[in-house]
């Protein structure tokens, strides 16, 4: 089990937690809506961190980014299972044919 493995095995525990028990709990009790809002905050400061070149932020940043996806997929029930099967579907697919065949 890889590290984005047992994260969204935590996130989804945390689904039905009491929500001052956990941060988890705590974002998605708010809806589908704030944990997209919140990814995208935590999107906007990677970007930041990437054109200022600070690695060590950057990183941070990064974890923040896959952490916030994970629990938005959680709260609209999309799981790291169907999200990595759709990247194997498009393995060794053109970018550019993939984009065209999504209409």
């Amino acid at each position: 089990m890889t590290t984005l493995d047992r994260l969204a095995a935590t996130i989804a525990a945390r689904k039905g937690a009491d929500p001052e028990s956990s941060w988890t709990a705590k974002l998605l009790a708010k809806g589908p809506e704030k944990c997209a809002e919140k990814f995208g905050e935590e999107a906007v400061e990677a970007i930041i961190e990437a054109v200022k070149g600070d690695r060590a932020r950057l990183t941070s940043e990064a974890a923040d980014v896959l952490y916030h996806l994970l629990v938005m997929l959680a709260a609209r029930d999309v799981t790291l299972a169907e999200v990595l099967a759709e990247l194997d579907r498009r393995e060794g697919v053109s970018g550019i044919a993939e984009k065209a065949g999504r209409g």
